[in-house]
């Protein structure tokens, strides 16, 4: 009665103020339809689909900090207007890059029932930390089938990943301040208490009994998505809780107080991240999606009858989780979310093996598998898989549409264009973008919302183009390289990769890392006379010849030697390096390097090591690396040091290239200006990212392939265009 009596005044109200409430409503959709800024040319079908759904979540969304958002919105009755994961991981996106205020409150809804998810956590046993509840409204777990639903602890980690997007993406340090960071430490300490140091996984930190996002595989052991993303989740506490510690000392003592949080906790956050276990299988060379996942009995999908699917309308659950089959998408949604954790070739390798094996029954799979899809070049595919979502209320396609429509499949619908076709993530600080066009489109555009800027996005057949509308100027990455946009001024470029006939690569800490040896060499040798060396000093000789480095050590010191002296140290450094070496495996070159290396070699591009050692033939030998290289550089070759050119210009001048045609891959800043020196472009690594000079930021050396647009199996094309037609 009170419910009826409250929505009476209020129709009252709104009859007698109905041209304020016009006016509200005109222009809350105006500023929607133009930071959205969504267009498709060629095909108006899908462009309908598309802005039907974005208008539905649109109008779902809470805005209050103490409302979400329903699995079917404010359409129907199904699921009973509960809350999911479908908000933080399929929907949060769109919001917060086209309405970040809108994702504020959503993360805010999140902080008002913490209260309700540490008692959660207590009632599961925890006896510290904060479980968000899998299905609810006032924050109460809803859930009455526990093995799909209170198992699937990854919640926590979705709410937290939101959580560091959202301050990564807009810089809001009053939100982390005031929720954001006690979030992200209540979220972790669950996982410590979950997990455990596994003797039989070689004291591997291990997550056991959970449900990941497939829920036909439940209550399994280490589901990689889960543990990925509470990898991720322990990493961002530690580094948040230290931003906080750091920035505003007097919150971080009352809030640590306040939650009673030890001082050594944020440290076994990070232990337990650095540890954490992830199921391999080194037969089929690709992750598990849980421990048992292949010992389930295959269950061929095409043997299924189509009036069967989906199949947990058809068949007992029991009969569902003995077999090889996933609802959606588990581990390949892993490949979105957590995607620098894998190189190219292992996404590829992951999605050919769980494609075959899910029955997309949950709406929430086939945006996912399209934007990987489109990631990986399978341009045609993706294309399917968006077909099949981009409609899916409009034609009711999944025939449930009466129950109401579904959300998080919506705003999955514009991930698929942003996150797929136009190859958007957050690296590094920056926005980076690999775009295509889709066949049959002549081009598509949006917009982006980010740090207080509107950037407008258009992708054509042949080139891209950036125009930030607000805000100030940026950086951004096209195709792996860095361009600088001015407010107002579009720039164009092409979306074809450069293409370079031949790579360069530095050795040390790029295809070996033998940083540590270096370091441990140069330790040895300086306390045999007195000479003070740290790690610090250890970081100024990356790229640096012996002789050099000689003289940065005595500098640093503040200290003399005569010449003779300086050559008995670098001659002792080099004795003791060389003992060093006699270490090196192959196990020491990082996973996905001697892919890549076969990948390049495949494509017809020439690979060199440039090196200022003279031990680089012996360690290239060590490592099993020379026999994939068609030219060595090393210290006895050279008469100058980095940032002189020279050692560069050595390797291309073996590999028949001019400089132009050539990418030289450095991980120290003196590199990048060699590089830069002698016309090279330069893809930087480590601090050599941070290098104006770097034309191609890399968080990891495998980030190379998607410069050359393929992999060895996949030739680089236009979404769904031959190859000739490049």
């Amino acid at each position: 009665a009170a419910l009826g009596r409250r929505a009476q005044a209020q129709a009252r109200q709104a009859a007698a103020d109905a041209e304020r409430l016009q006016t509200a409503q005109r222009e809350a959709l105006e500023e929607f339809w133009t930071n959205t800024g969504l267009s498709i040319e060629g095909d108006p079908r899908l462009l309908q689909g598309l802005r039907f759904s974005l208008f539905q979540v649109f109008q779902s969304a809470g805005r209050d900090g103490k409302t979400n958002i329903s699995a079917k919105g404010l359409s129907g009755e199904g699921y009973e207007g509960h809350y999911f994961w479908d908000t933080e991981t399929y929907i949060f996106p769109f919001f917060l890059y086209t309405l970040p205020g809108i994702a504020r409150s959503l993360l805010c809804y999140r902080y008002s029932i913490l209260n309700q998810a540490r008692a959660r956590a207590r009632e599961m046993g925890h006896p510290r930390g904060a479980l968000f509840p899998w299905r609810t409204i006032n924050g109460e777990e809803c859930s009455a089938y526990y093995p799909a639903g209170t198992a699937q602890y990854h919640i926590n980690a979705d709410i937290a990943n939101a959580v560091a997007l959202y301050a990564e993406a807009t810089g809001d340090e009053a939100f982390m301040r005031e929720c954001g960071v006690e979030i992200l430490a209540e979220t972790a300490r669950l996982w410590l208490d979950l997990g455990f140091y596994s003797a039989e996984q070689g004291g591997r930190f291990c997550i056991d009994g959970v449900t990941g996002p497939d829920e036909y595989s439940v209550l399994v052991n280490n589901n990689c998505y889960t543990n990925l993303m509470a990898a991720e989740n322990l990493e961002q506490a530690a580094r948040w809780t230290a931003w906080l510690r750091e920035t505003d000392p007097a919150a971080a003592g009352a809030l640590f107080r306040r939650i009673g949080l030890g001082e050594g906790e944020p440290g076994a956050w990070r232990a337990a991240a650095q540890s954490m276990y992830l199921p391999y299988d080194e037969a089929r060379g690709v992750y598990l999606q849980d421990d048992a996942f292949f010992q389930r009995v295959p269950w061929p999908l095409q043997t299924i009858p189509p009036e069967n699917f989906p199949l947990l309308l058809h068949y007992h659950p029991l009969v569902i989780y003995r077999h090889q089959v996933c609802k959606q998408a588990d581990l390949v949604l892993a490949l979105l979310l957590r995607g620098e954790r894998f190189d190219l070739l292992q996404k590829r390798r992951i999605f050919d093996v769980y494609e075959p094996l899910t029955t997309h029954d949950s709406s929430l799979s086939k945006t996912v598998f399209s934007i990987v899809a489109s990631e990986i070049g399978y341009h045609e595919k993706a294309y399917a898989f968006f077909e099949g979502s981009a409609r899916l209320d409009l034609d009711d396609s999944h025939g449930n549409s009466r129950d109401g429509l579904h959300m998080a499949n919506m705003a999955g619908t514009w991930l698929s264009v942003v996150y797929g076709f136009a190859g958007m993530r957050q690296k590094g600080g920056l926005l980076a973008f690999h775009p295509c066009l889709p066949q049959g489109w002549q081009q598509y555009g949006f917009c982006i919302r980010w740090r207080g800027r509107r950037l407008r996005v258009r992708v054509g057949r042949a080139q891209a183009a950036y125009l930030l509308e607000e805000g100030e100027a940026m950086a951004l990455l096209h195709q792996g390289a860095r361009l600088w946009l001015e407010p107002g001024v579009e720039r164009a470029a092409d979306t074809a990769p450069r293409r370079f006939d031949g790579v360069v690569f530095d050795l040390d800490g790029v295809l070996c890392h033998t940083d540590r040896l270096h370091c441990e060499a140069w330790a040895h040798a300086c306390a045999q006379r007195g000479i003070p060396f740290s790690e610090a000093v250890n970081e100024q000789l990356r790229g640096v010849s012996r002789s050099a480095s000689v003289e940065l050590i005595l500098k640093s010191a503040a200290m003399e030697l005569p010449q003779p002296g300086k050559d008995a140290l670098a001659r002792e450094k080099n004795a003791r390096y060389r003992t060093l070496l006699e270490q090196l495996t192959p196990a020491d070159v990082p996973r996905g390097t001697r892919e890549m290396l076969k990948a390049l070699r495949a494509q017809g591009v020439r690979l060199a090591v440039a090196s200022a050692s003279e031990n680089a033939p012996m360690i290239l030998r060590r490592v099993e690396l020379d026999g994939l290289l068609d030219a060595v550089v090393d210290g006895t070759m050279l008469r100058r040091s980095k940032p002189d050119p020279e050692v560069f210009l050595r390797a291309a001048e073996l590999l028949g290239l001019e400089p132009r045609q050539c990418l030289v891959v450095e991980d120290a800043a003196a590199g990048a200006q060699a590089a830069a020196a002698g016309g090279f472009a330069c893809a930087g690594l480590a601090c050599a990212a941070q290098a104006r000079e770097a034309d191609y930021p890399l968080q990891d050396v495998t980030d190379l392939l998607p410069l050359f647009g393929s992999t060895a199996e996949a030739p680089a094309t236009a979404c769904g265009c031959p190859a000739a037609e490049e």
